[in-house]
């Protein structure tokens, strides 16, 4: 003991004590590190912690010295936080600084190791999720995204650079990761990167920018809210994350997030498999009320917001909470309970990993387990940590749960608007009158008040009342000015019910509203409620456009298309057509959306690489857009062709070889319609019914194609194009496909061996996709699917009703005796739910009462009981069909 000192302290006395009692790794860090040990019990806690810091000082092995840093760090911030002498923000500071260091100097070695005398130039680690915020865990695991540039990676001669970095990359993990005698650094989790499945460990800092800009996923978004450049090329790492700043930071209010917050909080609820309550085994931070959920709470609002306020673009989570209630966007008192909820779970968490170096997050399944935790906690018992764990836990899921409408399912079932939902829209109006821009004037707030009371009944009766609000929200964010709207709702009453119930049954027309409410238009219009016209009438309307410039081609061809998209599920809403009718509008829309794309695209690829004289491309479409009926979640099935011989050259400024030239503009024709401009998407584009599907190239010649088709498809192919229907192209060149499909089809089969490979491809779909619900109409049995399958079967088998319009089919099908009369009202009704119900119930869930009724109206059913027992009846007669011709009865409930 330092001269002085008359006792030992305390705090850190009980700290000692308990970590020897309740800690094993802490005891046995003790023992190996008594110089620290002895600095500890004289109350030294800052001295220790310099002393741990230089621990691997003198040691040539970058892997030995960060081992002997890491333990005598977690031996001094143990027991220093056990003593109550660093604060749950110190102890995570300076593990997350520990990990940057320890990262910046392995990822040295590493480079070293291969290139004597190297840097790390052009080789950057971004640090992400807890070490980002500077909150690193106590025995936590680390998720970097390891990025390098080609030109700058530090390599031998002979190493290609992304050899080089992946060869860095693994010995990283490695050296970090690796169990020796002196323990281990850091557990290293790549799976951050950009699109993990599918890309090396280390990620060019080029690819990684387009992942950002045209693929990545809200969770991405919310993962790069902390990231920072921590090791290696730092100015590289900050290079590229202000880079990427607008793929993470959305200029307008950006109220969709909620909806995929929500969405993926659901899916952690569901995988989660431990005691939703409370108790031996509960996980503090994935459970319900714990950690993650008070991240994503703040992250949402941020994702929200952070786009037109920099003040709430904030690492740390307590920073966060407080720059949002600074903002007033969420309350000062959720700010302070989640705030403080949050640091005390990341104490216990503390507590939990500490007792034996474990990356674990769950209580203990044992009561002497639990009562363990507690005593090192400075606990009574295992008891009093359950009930604070309970308090916590509780305070945090009513708060979260509010945030993302958990409770509307009790709001449905009173008459009135219930206290709490009136209470949140009040809240929301208050916030909107104090920072909207549609509601800056005293006339706009005189017009709004007008209609504020037939608002908030329409939204509280809504199916789902806080997501409709959050999207009328997202609707009032996007308008510079609301009066003329406010006041189109006072003359024409009818407008703000339709636009209600659009915002409250259609989640697909209600997220495209939020982003461009100028679809309001398209309900203006006289012609409102009039179906598209012909292909090459929607095509001549969106070739109208003012500039002719390549990219205002494709911003005026999403414009259109947004708007006829909306136009005809406005139109569902109402119940103004037939959901058939409406499915052969948007495929009309489809196809005057590829001819007009793929032109825009051949114009502008003509201009570098010239034309290949006597050849053109042809677009084959197959699955819905083929037969001619699609839905709004329906994406196009496409297969590039071209004619003429292969081994000609183009003659523009930079000649391709013929098939070279067919696969670079088959994929710009897939990207004009697919990849995101200013005017938002389009669609999704599946080429993989192509020739040897994704291991095949994107476009072939149609002699290929003929070879390939006559030699080398599975059945599964030719059942395909039994609804494949050239779609872009020369009439001639159409004509020739349409016949080479033909004749594909008309060749002559082994009836027994069609039919055992049919069956085998049902079982197949069946056991790798099975049905989403009991309203899965496209896969339970007797449905669409199985409809399809006898259909193609009959087709392939006969050669007769080689139509891609399935009616069309079923129609000569019964001509020939094959099928009977009533097969196709069966198929249609079935169809005809589908159509509607991708609309209004899109994720397969059983819709509530409310859309419920009016799918069964757009379905042209008196009621939704009607409905049900209508596609009941259709299921029980296709499956008398399938047993018919298969010998197979098929279970379908009664």
């Amino acid at each position: 003991m330092r001269a002085g000192a008359a006792a030992m302290d305390p705090d850190w006395q009980s700290a000692l004590e308990r970590a020897r009692a309740h800690s094993p790794f802490l005891r046995r860090a003790l023992e190996r590190r008594p110089e620290l040990a002895g600095m500890l019990a004289e109350g030294r806690g800052e001295d220790a912690l310099a002393a741990a810091r230089a621990a691997g000082e003198g040691e040539s092995d970058t892997g030995v010295a960060l081992r002997r840093e890491r333990l005598s760090l977690a031996l001094v911030l143990g027991v220093g936080d056990l003593a109550g002498r660093f604060d749950v923000t110190r102890v995570m500071r300076e593990l997350s600084t520990f990990a940057d260091d320890a990262l910046d100097r392995a990822m040295q070695a590493v480079v070293q190791r291969r290139v004597d005398g190297a840097d790390t130039d052009g080789f950057s680690a971004l640090a992400l999720g807890k070490q980002g915020a500077d909150e690193l865990n106590y025995s936590s695991d680390i998720d970097p995204i390891l990025l390098f540039d080609p030109e700058r990676l530090a390599r031998r001669e002979r190493d290609e650079p992304g050899e080089a970095a992946q060869r860095y990359a693994r010995h990283l993990v490695q050296l970090l990761g690796e169990m020796t005698a002196e323990g281990y650094v850091l557990r290293v989790d790549l799976r951050l990167r950009p699109a993990s499945e599918v890309t090396p460990l280390a990620v060019s800092f080029n690819a990684a920018i387009s992942h950002y800009e045209s693929s990545a996923l809200t969770w991405e978004r919310a993962a790069f809210i902390r990231a920072r450049a921590a090791a290696g090329d730092i100015a590289a790492g900050e290079d590229f994350l202000d880079d990427i700043r607008p793929f993470v930071w959305r200029r307008s209010l950006d109220f969709t997030a909620i909806e995929e917050v929500r969405r993926l909080t659901a899916r952690i609820r569901q995988a989660y498999k431990g005691p939703r309550e409370v108790g031996p085994g509960f996980d503090i931070k994935k459970g319900r009320g714990g950690i993650r959920e008070i991240e994503f709470f703040a992250q949402t609002h941020q994702l929200i917001y952070g786009g037109r306020d920099p003040t709430l673009r904030q690492r740390g989570t307590r920073a966060a909470l407080d720059a949002l209630a600074a903002a007033d966007i969420i309350q000062a008192e959720d700010a302070r309970v989640l705030g403080e909820s949050y640091d005390r779970l990341r104490v216990i968490e503390h507590r939990l990993q500490m007792v034996d170096d474990r990356q674990t997050h769950s209580v203990p399944d044992r009561p002497e387990s639990i009562d363990n935790v507690a005593r090192l906690a400075g606990m009574a018992n295992g008891a009093a940590l359950i009930a604070e764990l309970s308090s916590i836990t509780g305070e945090v899921a009513r708060r979260y749960d509010d945030l993302l409408g958990e409770d509307a399912e009790e709001t449905r079932s009173t008459g009135s608007v219930p206290d709490a939902f009136r209470d949140r829209f009040e809240a929301r109006v208050d916030n909107w009158r104090a920072h909207l821009r549609a509601l800056r004037s005293s006339e706009a707030n005189k017009a709004f008040d007008a209609m504020q009371d037939d608002l908030l009944e329409a939204l509280a009766a809504a199916p789902d009342p806080y997501h409709a609000l959050a999207r009328w929200e997202t609707l009032l964010t996007r308008l510079p000015s609301a009066i003329n709207l406010f006041r189109l709702f006072e003359q024409r009453p009818g407008l703000l019910e339709r636009v209600l119930r659009i915002l409250t049954l259609a989640r697909p027309l209600a997220d495209a509203l939020a982003q461009r409410p100028e679809l309001l238009d398209a309900m203006i219009d006289p012609g409102a409620l009039a179906l598209p016209g012909s292909v090459d009438e929607l095509a001549a309307r969106i070739k109208a456009s003012e500039d002719s410039g390549y990219e205002a081609r494709l911003d005026r061809l999403r414009q259109v298309v947004g708007e006829e998209r909306f136009a005809l599920g406005a139109q569902m809403v109402e119940c103004a057509h037939d959901p058939l009718a409406i499915a052969e509008g948007l495929c009309r829309v489809a196809e005057a959306a590829v001819q007009t794309g793929a032109d825009a695209a051949i114009a502008e690829f003509r201009a570098t690489h010239g034309e290949i004289a006597d050849s053109e491309l042809v677009i084959l479409g197959l699955g819905r857009l083929g037969g001619g009926a699609l839905t709004h979640a329906s994406d196009l099935d496409i297969v590039f062709l071209f004619t003429g011989e292969i081994g000609g050259e183009s003659d523009g400024p930079r000649p391709l070889s013929t098939s070279l030239y067919y696969n670079r503009l088959a994929a710009r024709v897939s990207a004009a319609l697919s990849v995101p401009t200013a005017e938002g998407a389009l669609y999704d584009v599946d080429t993989r019914l192509r020739p040897q599907g994704k291991q095949g190239p994107l476009a072939v010649s149609f002699d290929a194609f003929a070879k390939y088709q006559r030699k080398s498809a599975w059945t599964w192919e030719h059942m395909a194009l039994a609804r494949a229907r050239p779609i872009y192209g020369s009439p001639l060149a159409k004509e020739r496909l349409a016949a080479l499909v033909r004749d594909t089809l008309c060749q002559k089969r082994d009836a027994a061996k069609l039919r055992r490979e049919v069956l085998a491809m049902r079982a197949d779909i069946l056991a790798a996709k099975p049905p989403a619900g009991p309203l899965d109409v496209k896969l339970m049995r007797g449905g669409l699917v199985d409809s399809e399958f006898l259909i193609h079967y009959l087709q392939l088998r006969e050669g007769v009703g080689l139509e891609p319009a399935l009616e069309k089919a079923i129609a000569a099908l019964a001509d020939a005796d094959l099928l009977p009369g009533g097969h196709a009202a069966n198929h249609l009704t079935l169809t005809r739910y589908l159509v509607a119900n991708r609309l209004f119930a899109p994720d397969g869930a059983e819709p509530v009462p409310a859309t419920a009724n009016v799918l069964a109206k757009a379905c042209g059913e008196e009621s939704y009981l009607a409905l049900l027992h209508r596609l009941r009846e259709a299921r029980q007669s296709i499956a008398a069909q399938w047993a018919e011709h298969f010998g197979e009865t098929l279970e379908i409930e009664r």
